[in-house]
C-alpha cells in the first residue's frame, strides 16, 4: 500500500508539474475591410480615383497582420510578427497600429482577470492595465472545420472601444447643403468627430475549439471553453492559421511593465483628446493632410 501510496504520489507531482509546464503557441492572420474607409474620399475632388486605388491598396495591406498568441493554462501573451518596416515608417506605423487598436504585447491573467497592454503613442509609452472584459458569451451547437479541428460557434455583445478606430462610422445622415457661390478657399473646414459615430455596441463572433481545453483567444478575447480558433466583430476577422501545442522552446508568459500606467478609460480619454487637437490642427491648415471625411 505504501508503494501504491508512493506511486499515486509521484504520478500527481508529475501531472501537476506537466500542467505548469505545459506551453502553446498559436499564430493568427488578422485581416481588416477598408470600405468604410474608401467612402471617406467620396466627393473629395483633391483625390483622383488612381490616388484613391493606391491609398486604399496600402491601407489593404497595413491591416493585414500576423500575430503570435503563446500561451499556458492561466495566461498569454499577444503580440504582432515582428517585420522589417520600411526606413523612416516605424512610428508612424506604431501610432496608426494604436490609433487601430493594436500594438504592443497583450498579456492576459485569465486565472486573475487581469489585462496588461503596453502602447506606444506620439512618442509616449503607456502601460495599460485593467480587468479582462467579461463577455457574456452565447453558444451554440454550430461547427465548422479550422484546420483539422472541429470548432464551435460562440458569440457576444461588447461595448465599442472609444480609442480603436476601426469602430467608427461615418454618419449617414448629413447635411447636403450645396455651397455654391459661397464655396471659398478659408471657407471653415469641419471637424472630423462632428461626422463620425461610435455605436454603442458590437456582435462578436467566435469558433472554439474544445479539443484544446484552454480559455485563451487572440487580442482580448477569452473565456470560452476551448481555445478560440477565429473571431469576427463585423470589422475584422482573426483566424488562427498554425498551432503547436506543447512546444519545445518555451516563451516567458510575463506581463510588460514599461510605461506611465493607465486604466483602459484613461487611456481612451488621452487618445480622443489626442485625435481631436489633431483634427482642429488639420481642419485649420492649407493643403495639409485633413483630418475630415471627404469633403
Amino acid at each position: 500500500m505504501k508503494k501504491i501510496f508512493i506511486a499515486v504520489l509521484g504520478f500527481t507531482t508529475f501531472m501537476a508539474s506537466a500542467q505548469k509546464e505545459f506551453q502553446g503557441m498559436a499564430v493568427y492572420e488578422s485581416k481588416t475591410s477598408t470600405s468604410d474607409f474608401a467612402k471617406n474620399f467620396d466627393g473629395n475632388k483633391d483625390i483622383t480615383p488612381e490616388m484613391k486605388t493606391q491609398i486604399m491598396e496600402r491601407m489593404k495591406k497595413m491591416f493585414e497582420k500576423t500575430f503570435i498568441l503563446n500561451f499556458d493554462k492561466s495566461a498569454s501573451i499577444y503580440k504582432e510578427e515582428e517585420k522589417l518596416d520600411a526606413p523612416g515608417q516605424n512610428g508612424g506605423a506604431r501610432m496608426m497600429a494604436s490609433f487601430m487598436g493594436g500594438g504592443g504585447t497583450y498579456f492576459k491573467n485569465i486565472k486573475e482577470k487581469q489585462y496588461t497592454v503596453d502602447k506606444e503613442v506620439f512618442g509616449k509609452e503607456f502601460l495599460i492595465k485593467d480587468s479582462l472584459p467579461n463577455l457574456k458569451w452565447v453558444l451554440t451547437e454550430e461547427t465548422k472545420k479550422i484546420g483539422d479541428y472541429t470548432c464551435f460557434k460562440a458569440t457576444a455583445v461588447k461595448e465599442a472601444s472609444k480609442s480603436d478606430f476601426r469602430n467608427y462610422r461615418r454618419k449617414e445622415e448629413k447635411k447636403k447643403e450645396e455651397t455654391t457661390a459661397t464655396e471659398k478657399k478659408d471657407e471653415k473646414k469641419t471637424n472630423f468627430f462632428e461626422e463620425i459615430d461610435l455605436p454603442k455596441e458590437i456582435t462578436v463572433t467566435a469558433w472554439y475549439c474544445p479539443e484544446i481545453p484552454v480559455s485563451q483567444g487572440p487580442d482580448e478575447y477569452w473565456g470560452l471553453p476551448g481555445l478560440i480558433m477565429e473571431v469576427n466583430d463585423g470589422k475584422t476577422v482573426i483566424m488562427c492559421s498554425k498551432l503547436v501545442m506543447n512546444v519545445k522552446e518555451k516563451t516567458e508568459i510575463k506581463a510588460p511593465t514599461g510605461g506611465d500606467k493607465v486604466t483602459q478609460k484613461e487611456f481612451d480619454e488621452i487618445m480622443i483628446k489626442k485625435m481631436k487637437e489633431m483634427s482642429e490642427m488639420g481642419s485649420q491648415g492649407r493643403g495639409g493632410m485633413q483630418m475630415r471625411m471627404g469633403r
